[in-house]
């Protein structure tokens, strides 16, 4: 059976992406100066370390949904 270390996100997408990305957006932009989370999904595209890096950005977006929801 394979595993994906995002697998905690829903593939049906009960978290909208865009919401999740809005969670993580600053913090991204504040740790990489000059830099938009846009231009991480663009090199994400043909970039395994860049898709690495924007996974872990996104299970953080998704653990900071998942906490806000339980209160």
């Amino acid at each position: 059976m394979k595993t994906y270390s995002h697998q905690h996100l829903d593939p049906a997408g009960a978290w909208d992406r865009t919401y999740l990305e809005s969670l993580i957006r600053e913090d991204f932009e504040q740790c990489h100066p000059g830099e938009t989370l846009e231009d991480l999904k663009w090199r994400g595209s043909f970039s395994r370390e860049d898709r690495g890096l924007l996974r872990d950005w996104m299970a953080l977006a998704a653990a900071r949904a998942a906490a806000a929801m339980r209160g």
